[in-house]
């Protein structure tokens, strides 16, 4: 995006704001939130999953919820405040594991642990441009398996940190993830799709 200042979203810049705020989004309290995990949870395609990843776990408010649904779950955010939330939040669960990665730049230390048979991709999209994105969403695809599911969660409002839209990360998405689309939706606030690896 021409001129727009990249630092807002480097790993500093989020570290620094969980150090300010322990729940900068309010992903614990918030009942737009905690509406829209509950919709996530009911979109995917099937009970049980296997081996999930959940890139941007933040402060592990889904991580939880997902954490019911699977056999083990890697979570990992660029923020150490966060992941020590996330791991206070998930405490006790011993199928998650929770690490302080940078998905920009460790993306092979966080596949490493697939291929997976879920990807949640919940509101991080925002923080690449289109080029990176493509990439990512491709290396994604990549670290699933058969019969694997990626699903994707973006709000819509507009944010100065944000280098894209939420539309334009689906729209990115659509156009570069090498998997069966499966599911469509736009929501009150948030827009949600879904694939299949076939």
């Amino acid at each position: 995006m021409s001129g727009f200042d990249h630092s807002v979203v480097s790993a500093e810049a989020f570290e620094n704001r969980y150090r300010e705020n322990a729940d900068p989004w309010n992903y614990k309290a918030s009942p737009y939130e905690r509406g829209k995990y509950l919709v996530t949870l009911e979109s995917l395609s099937r009970p049980r999953y296997a081996n999930a990843f959940e890139p941007a776990c933040s402060v592990g408010e889904l991580t939880a919820m997902l954490a019911t649904r699977c056999g083990r779950l890697l979570a990992t955010d660029v923020s150490e405040t966060a992941v020590e939330r996330a791991r206070s939040r998930c405490a006790g669960l011993h199928n998650v594991r929770i690490e302080c990665r940078d998905l920009r730049t460790e993306l092979d230390r966080q596949v490493e642990a697939g291929p997976f048979d879920l990807i949640v991709f919940s509101e991080v999209g925002y923080y690449f441009d289109i080029e990176s994105l493509s990439v990512l969403a491709r290396r994604l695809g990549d670290a699933l398996c058969t019969n694997g599911e990626l699903i994707a969660v973006h709000w819509r409002g507009h944010s100065n940190d944000h280098v894209l839209h939420g539309d334009e990360v689906h729209r990115c998405l659509l156009h570069a993830l090498p998997l069966q689309h499966r599911l469509g939706d736009h929501h009150p606030g948030y827009r949600l799709d879904s694939w299949l690896k076939t």
